[in-house]
């Protein structure tokens, strides 16, 4: 056939990498061809009928798709069944369904194809969700081949998003055959749209949406600092399909052997939303693939330091630090004693469990700056109360006692780390029944020393 050789360099053109990789991948793609053979197919169109022309580059693509592994093909047909007029808009038919090998019956079909009735798009695309049986491995994609619009009141927009948002195809791809101007826009929303106005363009443009629907592209995350440079990295991320929000690609953030954001492959057939597992984490939504092209998803993603210095001996070796985010109140990340950890830029609550609680306001972070926390070492409180009872550590606080810790009523012997200040005791044993029976004992805790507090000395 004519075409056959010309389908097949521009395949192999665009598709690039994807015959030496197949036999590696295991996921199998599965390509949906709807096939518009409504009564408007029958007019020229430069030189020939538009659906003569258009079957005979659909068979030259199926021949050039005989070769490849992983790869299944079906066949779905509306307007073929009934004339129009009357019109009907149930007129639309799996011609052949997915297997393997069905190629001479694919190209036996779409030979016999004779237009003639209506053009039910949103109801052709809805029965294609019965066209993809269960799969758990496959890239389920339609290409959806038409001179028209929407005749039948249905909404192809809706029914396109509900495919995708269900995980059950990828979005559309669109050939549109010299469709009016004014119409163009009435394909956005259904999927990715394009209008040829001639055969040779026709024949490139099909070529282009195979290879994307059985190939992925590249795509390079950039991850921008305060300047607004592709410095950040090291830190994962996870891309959703936009639609349905489920997550397509975990990766690590990298940068390659120059210093660059790394460039990684990626399904051209989807938007995505993409969030970077930063402190707190980045989302950017709804990006779009420009198929056959190196693309760039930046984020502003501008980091710095916060170090919590440690001694060998130090006493705060088990305390861990709350991060908290000022405007929202929640906490972001708990980071141990003597760690680093990277934060985005800007203000935030600290809160180091001592006792009492240290918090800190508008702990400063800046890019690619460390800033260092450091507070005063606990002394050590040996407190013995030789029976068992209700007791609080109060601490003194600007003249106002604040309840730092409640005595276990089981106990008698306790070691507490506090922070350096005055505190007193406050207890009452368990048999004593009256209040006036509350013992209190003043005492200082200094950094790194120990002190004992005696109720009945």
């Amino acid at each position: 056939m004519k075409y056959r050789s010309h389908i097949l360099s521009i395949l192999l053109f665009f598709l690039g990498g994807y015959f030496m990789c197949a036999q590696n991948n295991t996921q199998t793609t599965r390509i949906l061809f709807i096939f518009d053979a409504s009564n408007s197919m029958n007019g020229f169109w430069k030189t020939k009928q538009k659906h003569m022309l258009s079957k005979e580059m659909l068979v030259s693509m199926v021949d050039s798709l005989s070769d490849l592994d992983n790869l299944q093909l079906a066949l779905r047909v509306f307007g073929h069944q009934k004339p129009y007029p009357p019109q009907d808009c149930d007129d639309t038919k799996l011609e052949v369904p997915f297997a393997d090998q069905n190629f001479e019956q694919l190209k036996k079909k779409i030979k016999n194809i004779r237009p003639s009735g209506t053009t039910p798009i949103a109801q052709t695309l809805e029965e294609c969700a019965d066209d993809f049986t269960p799969c758990e491995d496959c890239r389920n994609v339609i290409i959806l081949i038409t001179d028209g619009i929407e005749e039948c009141q249905g909404d192809p927009c809706a029914i396109s998003y509900m495919l995708q948002k269900n995980g059950i195809t990828l979005k559309p791809f669109i050939l549109g055959i010299d469709i009016d101007n004014r119409f163009k826009n009435t394909y956005d929303c259904v999927g990715n749209f394009y209008n040829v106005g001639s055969e040779e363009e026709f024949e490139k443009v099909l070529g282009i949406v195979v290879s994307q629907a059985l190939n992925n592209t590249t795509v390079q995350v950039n991850l921008l600092d305060i300047n607004k440079k592709p410095t950040e990295t090291n830190v994962a991320m996870t891309l959703y399909n936009h639609f349905n929000q489920k997550p397509v690609y975990q990766y690590i953030h990298s940068m390659n052997a120059r210093g660059v954001p790394d460039t990684i492959p990626i399904d051209a057939a989807l938007t995505y939303d993409m969030v970077v597992h930063s402190i707190p984490s980045v989302r950017v939504d709804s990006l779009y693939l420009e198929p056959g092209k190196h693309n760039v998803f930046p984020a502003d993603v501008p980091r710095g330091y916060l170090h919590f210095p440690l001694s060998s001996n130090s006493l705060l070796k088990n305390k861990q630090a709350q991060i908290i985010d000022p405007k929202t109140c929640q906490t972001l990340n708990i980071q141990a004693y003597g760690s680093t950890q990277k934060y985005l830029v800007g203000n935030y609550d600290v809160e180091i469990n001592t006792l009492p609680v240290t918090r800190l306001s508008n702990v400063r972070i800046s890019q690619s700056h460390t800033t260092d926390i450091e507070i005063p070492e606990p002394g050590v409180a040996h407190i013995n109360t030789e029976a068992k009872g209700y007791g609080h550590v109060l601490k003194n606080e600007k003249g106002k006692y604040v309840n730092v810790y409640t005595w276990p009523l089981n106990s008698t012997k306790k070691s507490l780390y506090l922070q350096p200040g005055s505190y007193i005791f406050v207890f009452r044993t368990q048999k004593s029944t009256e209040t006036v029976f509350t013992i209190e004992k003043k005492f200082k805790i200094k950094s790194g020393l120990s002190t004992s507090i005696n109720l009945y000395e």
